[in-house]
């Protein structure tokens, strides 16, 4: 396995080197560097407020060090059903006790029981491949970026109607910006803890980043990727002390009115609401679609299960129907549908309230677990891969963990968890 990952890492080295040489990226970087300067010594940066802004929030000792705790998940979940205009029904509440449960279990107890001695086993990546991998990851969601908007023959964001002739070959490729992003941040991030940069050119290097993505995922009209690359650069720098934890409250608040403005305006335009509603009510229709969904697909999976496994196979390029219009099949037998199934609607339709159990255990094990070895080694690669997967953890609550490059994500982690259990115990 070694000989592989050297084998791989220093071929994407060399790419990443070549790219880096080029005239282009030469232009590029010294543009950056230069623009970097002036922020870093701008008099208007001293208008910022400081890190102690606010600094009442930094008392709360479960906003300053659990934030971002696993157990997130499970509160964001329960807060959005909450928001619903119905009640679940007892069937479905009784799968969602399951659901909260096993989570607890599975990210709060059995992490107890792994990694209680020193990290000294922890294995440690290299700076410099995470760094490439990111980098060349960034290159090809550029590339493939260009390409989507060259098959449609306009940008979607400025011509709507078009984002429906988007490819998903061609656009899956463009996701991958977002571990991307994800690695080179985490690599500026170990810059900044090794003091080769400053904390406000560690910040200008995130918001640039962030920038980047919310270029290009706007203009193909894709929101929930944009919301992934906000909350990595969020987590990353929180744990990072890049962020200050009153930007991630104001952060938060911001994005939840921006849901909730956006929704609102966008149901006046397409006359499904009028003036005189309630802008809460464009978020709690969402959140009570969501709820109906769970109520059907709770009774379909029953105690064990429908589907026993196919609708999460279903996932894997190639399938007939993907997840999504197979869980429109199920509900309303239109496959040109997609329903989007939230976190527990896979599990319990493929193996019933069993499934719920046993899946969100395993799930909270994962986060839990990457979230002790984040906090015990402070190290920038373990920040930004628990940042990756609790980000699509808390996305999932509304469209599921179904596509193929977010279960590419936690088959790594799990792979690189498990590994570090097996090497402690030796």
């Amino acid at each position: 396995m070694s000989i592989i990952y050297s084998t791989l890492t220093s071929i994407i080295n060399r790419i990443s080197d070549e790219f880096h040489k080029s005239f282009l990226f030469t232009t590029i970087f010294t543009i950056l560097d230069f623009i970097e300067n002036q922020w870093v010594n701008s008099f208007s940066k001293k208008l910022y407020p400081s890190e102690n802004f606010l600094s009442f929030l930094n008392k709360n000792n479960i906003l300053k060090n659990h934030i971002f705790n696993p157990l997130i998940v499970i509160f964001l979940f329960a807060g959005f059903l909450i928001l619903s205009l119905n009640t679940p029904s007892q069937s479905l509440t009784v799968t969602l006790l399951i659901a909260f449960i096993a989570f607890f279990i599975g990210s709060a107890i059995l992490p107890r029981h792994f990694l209680n001695d020193n990290c000294e086993n922890i294995i440690h990546f290299n700076k410099k491949d995470m760094y490439s991998i990111g980098f060349c990851l960034i290159l090809i969601a550029i590339a493939f970026f260009f390409i989507s908007i060259a098959t449609v023959g306009g940008i979607p964001l400025l011509k709507p109607s078009i984002r429906y002739l988007l490819k998903p070959i061609f656009t899956m490729p463009v996701f991958l910006i977002i571990p991307g992003t994800c690695l080179v941040a985490s690599s500026y991030l170990k810059d900044y803890q090794n003091e080769n940069i400053t904390r406000s050119q560690a910040r200008f290097r995130f918001i640039f980043l962030l920038a980047m993505d919310c270029a290009i995922l706007l203009l193909l009209g894709y929101r929930t990727p944009l919301l992934a690359a906000f909350l990595i650069i969020i987590i990353i720098g929180f744990y990072g002390n890049i962020v200050s934890l009153w930007e991630v409250v104001v952060g938060a608040l911001i994005g939840v009115g921006a849901i909730i403005g956006i929704g609102y305006f966008r149901s006046l335009g397409e006359l499904t609401i009028t003036s005189s509603t309630n802008p809460f009510y464009t978020l709690q229709t969402r959140a009570d679609f969501t709820l109906h969904v769970l109520d059907l697909l709770d009774f379909i999976g029953g105690n064990f299960g429908l589907t026993h496994g196919k609708l999460l196979a279903s996932s894997i390029p190639g399938s007939d129907l993907g997840p999504r219009m197979m869980v429109g099949k199920l509900i309303a037998w239109r496959t040109e549908v997609t329903v989007t199934p939230a976190l527990i609607g896979q599990m319990v339709v493929d193996f019933g309230k069993v499934g719920v159990f046993v899946e969100m255990c395993i799930l909270g094990f994962i986060l839990g677990i990457g979230f002790k070895i984040m906090q015990k080694t402070k190290d920038y690669f373990y920040i930004g891969i628990y940042s990756l997967i609790l980000t699509y953890s808390i996305l999932g609550i509304e469209t599921g963990i179904l596509d193929i490059q977010v279960l590419l994500y936690f088959a790594i982690a799990i792979f690189i968890y498990f590994y570090n259990i097996a090497k402690s115990k030796n």
